[in-house]
């Protein structure tokens, strides 16, 4: 695998606002599926989510 081919499994996180949604809004667009429910977890200060993503036909997905 060289650095231009894209990942077939992402783990995106981050706190959960509108530029989180948007990162993940832009791997639907590139092709990406979503993997399963969303995790949700509170650090005391703000709810912090993470989503998994996969690439439909390459290696592993």
């Amino acid at each position: 695998m060289n650095e231009q081919d894209p990942l077939s499994y992402r783990l995106i996180t981050g706190p959960d606002d509108a530029e989180f949604c948007e990162r993940v809004s832009a791997l639907l667009d590139d092709g990406y599926e979503l993997y399963g429910s969303p995790a949700l977890t509170y650090n005391g200060e703000r709810v912090i989510v993470a989503q998994a993503l996969v690439l439909p036909g390459t290696a592993g997905a």
